[in-house]
């Protein structure tokens, strides 16, 4: 059975009994749990205790072998592990053609990214954690009513990190994000759910 459903009375995203396995590893296990709408929601586990996995069933990217997902909105956002950015063209244009936003509105998520004076550079001449900041900005400006972001701020110094989560916290909304670091959940203000 794999079921993906938008309708729920519970005011949250519900997983339950969601199992899967890739051959005969079983990466998630009748799993059961909860994401409360208009908060954020950080995923932490060991690697390989299927956090990805569990992203990509929320994402429709990946089918569950069984269980149910109630409550997914129809407008998601994502930053997924890898950037997905089109290198030969420059940062606002990555944006734009994702988001349709105007340039003030990519401008100004930019400035709080600390990127504004990149925004005419080519992608493939920014560093990874420039790179990821596109990333972060074209998902915060897409259209959604939930976002999810695999590991988001990876590769960034702690005080860019500060500023990436407090423009994440502006945003507000539902997010689930994984991360392997507590202090970027407390940045983030997120209450946590732990894979084993």
């Amino acid at each position: 059975m794999n079921n993906i459903s938008v309708v729920n009375e519970q005011n949250s995203i519900l997983v339950s009994h969601l199992s899967k396995s890739f051959g005969e590893k079983k990466v998630l296990d009748d799993l059961s749990l909860s994401f409360p709408y208009e908060k954020i929601t950080c995923i932490m586990g060991k690697s390989g205790c299927g956090k990805t996995t569990l992203l990509n069933i929320l994402l429709g990217i990946e089918k569950q072998d069984s269980g149910t997902v109630t409550g997914i909105p129809k407008k998601v956002s994502a930053v997924f592990q890898e950037d997905r950015l089109c290198e030969d063209f420059k940062v606002i244009t990555n944006i734009k053609m994702a988001t349709g936003r105007p340039e003030n509105e990519i401008l100004s998520c930019l400035s709080g990214l600390m990127m504004k004076e990149s925004a005419n550079t080519k992608v493939k001449e920014l560093s990874g954690g420039m790179k990821r900041r596109v990333a972060i900005a074209r998902a915060l400006l897409s259209e959604h009513d939930l976002l999810i972001m695999d590991e988001p701020m990876k590769g960034l110094d702690t005080e860019t990190r500060k500023k990436t989560a407090s423009l994440i916290r502006e945003t507000a909304g539902t997010m689930i994000i994984v991360t392997h670091d507590e202090a970027e959940a407390e940045l983030l203000g997120a209450g946590i759910i732990r894979l084993s």
